[in-house]
């Protein structure tokens, strides 16, 4: 199989891996909060990719350290505000609100009528899914749902960049490196994370290799092979995991509409995959 065609089962895996480490975190909020497990999940993802990738730091240009930053910065940002997000809201719902950002940069990036309808029929399974009649819905949770979705698309944009212009492990391990700089401020004004246990941290071991380490590095090897619109509805496929991992991992049901929803999203997720196969070649 070529390397182009790995691009969607890359992405696919990661999308899986994803959701799973997301269950598994939220059952670590009780004891160490949202912001104690992202900084599980993001510090020991660093370390764990430094360790096996050893990324060549004296070789990089100022280019490169701009793009990891930036890169960093965004991941970091994307991955504290969604956990408290999920922290009020069930992960589904959750997932769903966030994909508003790869879809309104799926939307921008678009060049012909066919992206734009199924862009529109992911952001009308996003509008379905949202509980407008319920008054006992989280509009916090929802609003930091949806800034996360922001920083998103800013770490599928610059994804994109830093692949282009340095080794996927290297911008990949770097940026998780950044990240860690972001979010260790916030994890001592927290203080949640010094409840650390011997059994949350194998869990949160567990949370960085299936929520970041592998994921991230899957992406990354997508993103600098597939185009960034294409990347951007493909990952719509995020809320039907989330969901389905919600349920099986945390009991968190959904309304039939809201899976009606989701099932919109992934259509628009199919549509995208199957009318853009000359795009993924493009490199």
């Amino acid at each position: 199989m070529k390397k182009s065609n790995l691009a969607i089962p890359a992405t696919l895996l990661a999308i899986i891996c994803v959701q799973g480490g997301a269950s598994i975190a939220k059952q670590l909020f009780p004891a160490i909060g949202a912001i104690g497990t992202v900084t599980l999940r993001i510090v020991l993802s660093a370390v764990l990719l430094t360790l096996i990738n050893r990324p060549k730091f004296l070789q990089f240009n100022s280019q490169k350290w701009k793009y990891c930053a930036v890169y960093g910065t965004g991941l970091a940002a994307m991955n504290l505000i969604f956990y408290m997000a999920i922290q009020r809201i069930p992960l589904g719902l959750a997932v769903t609100v966030e994909f508003a950002g790869p879809l309104f940069l799926a939307l921008a990036l678009s060049r012909k009528l066919l992206d734009v309808i199924w862009a529109l029929l992911a952001c009308i399974g996003i509008l379905l899914i949202v509980p407008w009649q319920n008054d006992h819905v989280d509009l916090i949770g929802l609003g930091l749902a949806f800034l996360a979705g922001m920083f998103w698309a800013v770490y599928i944009v610059m994804g994109g960049k830093v692949s282009k212009i340095m080794d996927g492990k290297d911008a990949v391990t770097t940026g998780m490196i950044f990240a860690s700089m972001v979010i260790i401020p916030f994890t001592i004004w927290d203080g949640a994370v010094f409840n650390l246990t011997p059994a949350i941290f194998v869990k949160g071991l567990g949370v960085a290799i299936l929520s970041s380490a592998l994921p991230f590095s899957l992406e990354i090897m997508a993103l600098k092979r597939l185009p960034a619109k294409t990347f951007s509805i493909l990952m719509s496929l995020e809320p039907a995991f989330a969901a389905l991992s919600g349920l099986v991992f945390l009991a968190e049901e959904l309304s039939f509409l809201q899976w009606i929803s989701i099932g919109c999203v992934i259509a628009a997720s199919i549509g995208t995959t199957v009318f853009n196969k000359k795009s993924l070649s493009h490199d």
